[in-house]
């Protein structure tokens, strides 16, 4: 979840590194944020399932930055981290990562239902049972973390239990096993998540072709392909290894600086590209969103200062 720079930057280096990052991430937060408030500013937006699963998607990706650019930071900044609080920080990051992509396998889920089984959607995608759903992910997407410290304690003696030098994953986690349980289930994960978006994008285009009115049909359709686009930005985090191995081979004196635009391309910035599409996308969102926020600037403008 952290940067994978290395970590003998010079003062310099790591200073920009770290003025980039917080300044990216406070930017990216402080978009998030206005998304949020204007969820919060309509009560029509907390009684629909759609946009609970939205915002807690950008709550979650919110949560993700933070504790990424902390730990970014404080892979350049201390040493020797208390190794609990190292452990409950990487915890926390692995399950926010995970949970992105099964969020959105959720949204697509009550896409084909609102399309497919329009007469069951108002019994099935009631508030009550989103907030049900969303506990689930996080239980779902917390089982991975938990395996990692489960396996920690039962292949690690009580001396190896000391504040790691970076409290950084390969270093927390560094047994073969960790390394296979990061693989398998990241594959696991992933493949669900696109078995339900292929599945239900599909099923919805066969809704399409039969309905005889197409526009709901095919605009659920479109919503259900932006997921996929959605999850193609979330999933750019593993292609930062391979990047990096193949840019090592042309640049092996630039290790450090490669690392690190690799961490934003492929971890900070899909934070703010996946959600603000869907917000920006979503008519009746956008419109709140111009609304809300037109009227705070006019209040600005208006009240003497």
């Amino acid at each position: 979840m952290n940067s994978t720079s290395d970590l003998v930057d010079s003062y310099e280096e790591a200073l920009v590194k770290n003025i980039v990052t917080v300044f990216l991430g406070l930017i990216i937060n402080s978009i998030n944020t206005v998304l949020v408030v204007t969820f919060f500013s309509n009560p029509i937006f907390s009684r629909d399932s759609r946009y609970i699963l939205y915002i807690h998607l950008v709550m979650n990706d919110m949560i993700m930055i933070f504790l990424s650019v902390m730990l970014h930071v404080m892979s350049h900044t201390l040493h020797f981290v208390n190794f609990p609080f190292c452990c409950t920080l990487l915890t926390l990051a692995a399950t926010t990562f995970m949970i992105s992509p099964l969020n959105l396998a959720g949204m697509a889920i009550e896409r084909f239902i609102a399309i497919c089984k329009p007469l069951h959607h108002p019994q099935i995608c009631i508030p009550q049972r989103t907030y049900i759903f969303i506990c689930f992910l996080w239980c779902i997407g917390a089982i991975p973390s938990l395996a990692d410290i489960i396996i920690l304690f039962l292949t690690q003696t009580a001396s190896s239990f000391k504040p790691p030098a970076f409290c950084y994953t390969p270093i927390v986690f560094p047994t073969q096993l960790h390394q296979d349980r990061t693989t398998y289930s990241q594959v696991i994960y992933m493949s669900l998540v696109w078995f339900i978006l292929i599945y239900t994008y599909c099923r919805v285009l066969f809704t399409a072709k039969k309905a005889t009115s197409q526009g709901a049909a095919n605009k659920g359709r479109n919503t259900i392909l932006l997921h996929g686009v959605q999850l193609l930005l979330c999933m750019l985090s593993y292609l930062s290894p391979v990047l990096n191995y193949i840019l090592y081979i042309f640049f092996p004196i630039h290790r450090s600086k490669i690392s690190f635009f690799n961490y934003l391309l492929t971890n900070i910035i899909p934070r703010l590209l996946s959600p603000l599409i869907y917000g920006v996308r979503d008519q009746r969102f956008a419109k709140e969103l111009k609304k809300h926020f037109a009227c705070k600037h006019l209040f600005l403008r208006t009240v003497p200062l």
